[in-house]
C-alpha cells in the first residue's frame, strides 16, 4: 500500500507533526503513526478529512492503492473459500444421516467431523483475509470513489457488527442442523 507514504508526504508538505495532524482530524497520534507505517488503513471518513486538509483529491491521496484494493475486493478467492466452506458443511450435515444408517459405532462419525473441520478451515481463511485486508473499509472507499457517495452514512458500530456476526452464525448453525435432521430422517425412512 502507498497510503502511508502519501500521508507522510502531504503531512510534511504542510509542516505538520503527527500530533498536529492527529488533532486536526480528531484521531490519536498513534493512529497517524499506524497509517504512515502501514499497520492500519484509514477509514473513509478519515480519508476524506485528509484529502480536504491536504487539499488533494481522494484519487491522488490513495493513488496506486485503488488497484490493489480492487484486487483485494475481487472476491474470487473469498468466493472460492466460501463455496468450499459451504460445500464441506453441507456434506458433513448430510453424511450424519448416512453414517447413522450404515455404520455401527463411533468411528463412522469421524467422516462428518473431518468434513466439518475442513469447512471450519475455510471459514478461518475467509476471516483472516477479511481482517488482513480490512475488506469492509476497502469496499467503502471503492464505493465512494466510483459513485461519489458512501454506502454507509453511519459510522461502524462494533457492538452491532458483533451482534450481526452472532446472528449469522446462529442462523447458519440452525440451517445446518435442519439439513442434518432431514438427512437422518430421510435415511431412516429407507
Amino acid at each position: 500500500m502507498n497510503i502511508g507514504n502519501q500521508i507522510k508526504y502531504f503531512r510534511k508538505e504542510l509542516n505538520l507533526s503527527q500530533v498536529e495532524l492527529a488533532e486536526k482530524i480528531y484521531v490519536s497520534s498513534q493512529t497517524i503513526s499506524n497509517w504512515e507505517n502501514e499497520r492500519s488503513y484509514p477509514d473513509l471518513q478519515n480519508l476524506i478529512a485528509l484529502s480536504i486538509l491536504f487539499n488533494v483529491s481522494l484519487d491522488e491521496l490513495v493513488k496506486g492503492d485503488v488497484v490493489e484494493m480492487k484486487n483485494v475486493v475481487d472476491k474470487n478467492k473469498m468466493d472460492l473459500y466460501g463455496n468450499m466452506m459451504l460445500g464441506f458443511m453441507v456434506m458433513a450435515a448430510i453424511s450424519v444421516g448416512i453414517i447413522i444408517k450404515y455404520t455401527d459405532g463411533f468411528l463412522g462419525f469421524m467422516i462428518p467431523l473431518v468434513l466439518w473441520a475442513i469447512s471450519m478451515y475455510y471459514a478461518i481463511k475467509i476471516e483472516r483475509l477479511k481482517k488482513k485486508h480490512d475488506v469492509q473499509t476497502y469496499r467503502e472507499i471503492l464505493e465512494f470513489m466510483e459513485n461519489g457517495h458512501k454506502i454507509n452514512k453511519i459510522p461502524r458500530d462494533k457492538k452491532k457488527y458483533l451482534l450481526e456476526k452472532v446472528l449469522i452464525v446462529t442462523v447458519f448453525t440452525a440451517i445446518v442442523t435442519v439439513i442434518m435432521l432431514i438427512s437422518v430422517l430421510m435415511f431412516q425412512a429407507f
